[in-house]
């Protein structure tokens, strides 16, 4: 029998023509091992399929039969697409409402398809919007094993005859005549943390014995994908390390006169954050981290006191935040708690005149302005700081690693501090944040008050409405969210734009009334914040550009409409605009939703305030999406870990990774890893000292 080398392309197989070779490659399968790792997206489980004959309406089920028969129905509000299969012991009918385009190009009469769904009675067993797998036209493909393996299959690949018998037999080939697979750790590893060896692990995955061994080799897959993520941000982290900066050892003569002058007491989790911050500063490699407060946990009177440290030490600082009006609102807060120490604080956005501009760059070029808070606009060529030693970034989710780098490059390895209001769950921060200490602000002021949260149906809305006039008329002012969704931005901007000329004209004439939309310019967006921060607004119509960057004490009703299209995170920074001052406040969430799953998820924002619990169980149904933003853009290479549910795994990959690092901070003793490393983040490398 001939040999493969894992690396051979995958034309040295059987059933590979060019045709199919090609088809592969598009899809960036180009090798033995490209191949091997195109995992299943799911397995079937014999052991579970159920007949037809004796399922029970309530109960979820796998089924596998053939198809029978399709069609469409048509009632009064809407389209059914159905189709009828068969076991040979009975008959069941799968039905999708308005999705007939979709679910017709995919399924056939003839075709043997395998369904899971809850059954239910309507003249016969059904399932409504069951998932599906179409299987291969042999009868005898379910048959191949306890559980088989179905693999992703677009049209390309049907189209040139690549199925999922073909990708099985592939897989079996190179199982079988592969003389050596790629295994990056150690007998000592994989016995200590009882690991499949890498052969095993595959062969495992794609043709399980059973449940338990399939579960092993995940387990071992998973371990690897963290594994190679942990290491390649502990040797971002040893990077930093070994890049010398400015040590801030003073405190420095304006420290004390800032927070000797608040007007209100620090808590302790912030007196533990500076004491964080200041630790790191003292050291002679820059400070690397991550600032996490929920909102209104006090995270910018922590970065201002921050900064006073930096400037107490000769040093320069630069704030970014990504829009103007949240550029505005911290150069407000700076300058008010700045001036008391006299530090010099200026505002840099993009539209400045000429002259204003020209001037303030020669002031910070000179060192004769302190601390720079601005946009984008600071990482211009034309920006140059005397003696930069403090970067801190806002909402730091919405900056990219080149744009960060940008900005620190302005000066000789500043100190860095990044800063969310996004509470972001442990699991995600040792993930993703791995290259970063990080702070977390987990109390809010003791003289906050808590917002008190309603879900109403639409039927509600007047009485609300009328709630909302009485708050007016008592002197507060209210918000109204309205979410955009990109696929359908001009339906969803025109049902704002409508629903605002509907209320100013009807239900709030008397009022004065404020629109705010993410295709309005800049100017024009901050006229109508202006107005509303200074009360000549009553209410403020918005899309989610509101989200980050409006502070009025004066706000005390947020209603947000189709909260059921929102993640819950974003919800609770939204209901973070109000409860800012010294009145009760409250958000109304309005369902419009018709599913119990919508319900449970608001239900949530009912029950609690804490923005970590929220984060937690925004997680859990959605997925890191949100957190991880743009930050790590390019980092994850994942294909079948999963940070949400490999919290133990991560843990001990981390533990792992720091060990190897320690010892090897090269990865010279190492090099199958380091290959891996190399590989799978090449384009971030400069990150590291790898080459």
């Amino acid at each position: 029998m001939n040999s493969f080398d894992i690396e051979d392309p995958i034309t040295k197989l059987n059933q590979i023509s060019t045709k199919r070779a090609d088809a592969f490659i598009d899809h960036h399968i180009n090798s033995l091992n490209d191949l091997l790792y195109y995992f299943p997206r799911k397995h079937l489980d014999r052991s579970n399929i159920a007949k037809i004959k004796d399922i029970e309406p309530g109960n979820k089920y796998n089924i596998v039969g053939k198809v029978e028969a399709v069609g469409e129905k048509k009632t009064r509000f809407k389209k059914i697409f159905q189709v009828v299969i068969t076991d040979g012991t009975g008959i069941l009918t799968l039905s999708w409402f308005n999705s007939s385009r979709f679910i017709k190009s995919l399924i056939k009469i003839k075709d043997q398809i395998a369904v899971h769904g809850k059954v239910e009675w309507y003249n016969g067993f059904s399932i409504s919007h069951p998932e599906f797998d179409v299987l291969d036209q042999n009868v005898n493909s379910i048959n191949t094993g306890a559980i088989i393996p179905i693999y992703p299959l677009t049209n390309e690949f049907k189209k040139v005859g690549i199925g999922q018998r073909l990708i099985r037999r592939s897989m079996a080939e190179i199982i079988e005549k592969v003389s050596s697979f790629d295994e990056i750790l150690d007998d000592k590893v994989l016995s200590s943390y009882s690991l499949l060896n890498m052969k095993d692990a595959l062969s495992q995955l794609h043709f399980p014995e059973n449940l338990d061994l399939l579960n092993d080799a995940c387990y071992r897959l998973k371990f690897d994908e963290h594994l190679i993520l942990q290491v390649f941000l502990a040797l971002i982290k040893l990077n930093i390390k070994h890049s010398s900066s400015k040590p801030f050892k003073d405190i420095g003569p304006y420290f004390p006169i800032i927070r000797d002058n608040l007007k209100f007491e620090l808590t302790n989790a912030q007196k533990r954050v500076i004491a964080e911050i200041h630790q790191d500063m003292k050291k002679k490699y820059s400070m690397n981290r991550l600032l996490q407060g929920d909102v209104g946990s006090g995270k910018t009177i922590v970065a201002i006191l921050s900064a006073s440290l930096a400037v107490g030490n000769n040093s320069q600082v630069a704030i970014m935040a990504p829009t103007e009006i949240l550029a505005s609102q911290h150069h407000k807060s700076f300058k008010e708690e700045l001036s008391q120490a006299r530090i010099t604080c200026c505002l840099l956005v993009g539209k400045m005149k000429k002259n204003d501009r020209l001037q303030m760059l020669s002031n910070i070029k000179n060192g004769n302005i302190s601390v720079v808070i601005g946009t984008h606009a600071l990482i211009q060529k034309d920006v140059v700081f005397k003696g930069l030693g403090l970067v801190i970034i806002d909402e730091q989710h919405r900056f990219g690693v080149e744009q960060r780098g940008k900005l620190t490059d302005k000066g000789s390895n500043p100190h860095f501090l990044s800063m969310t209001a996004t509470p972001i769950p442990r699991t995600l921060s040792i993930t993703y944040m791995g290259d970063m200490d990080l702070s977390i602000i987990d109390e809010l002021p003791k003289n906050r008050i808590p917002i008190t949260t309603k879900i109403i149906d639409k039927n509600r809305l007047p009485r609300v409405y009328s709630f909302m006039k009485k708050q007016i008329d008592l002197g507060q002012q209210c918000i109204i969210v309205y979410p955009l969704i990109e696929e359908s931005e001009k339906s969803d901007l025109a049902a704002a734009v409508e629903m605002y000329e509907k209320l100013k004209t009807n239900t709030f004439s008397k009022y004065q009334i404020g629109l705010v939309h993410g295709k309005m310019g800049a100017e024009e967006k901050k006229g109508v914040m202006q107005k509303f921060q200074k009360n000549e607004v009553n209410i403020i119509i918005s899309t989610t550009v509101i989200e980050v960057g409006i502070d009025v004490p004066n706000a005390t009703v947020m209603l947000i409409e189709h909260a059921e299209r929102f993640g819950l995170t974003q919800l609770h920074q939204l209901r973070g605009r109000v409860g800012r001052g010294k009145e009760k406040s409250y958000c109304i969430l309005v369902n419009r939703g018709s599913s119990d799953v919508s319900l449970s998820r608001l239900e949530i924002m009912e029950k609690t305030n804490d923005g970590f619990k929220i984060a937690d169980e925004d997680l859990m149904i959605r997925g890191p999406g949100d957190y991880v933003g743009y930050q790590q853009s390019g980092f994850v290479k994942y294909k079948i870990a999963n940070m949400i549910t490999d919290g133990p795994i991560i843990r001990k990959a981390r533990v792992l990774a720091t060990k190897l690092i320690k010892k090897d901070p090269l990865l010279d003793n190492h090099y199958k890893l380091k290959n891996r490393v190399l590989n799978d983040y090449k384009d971030n490398l400069n990150l590291t000292n790898l080459n």
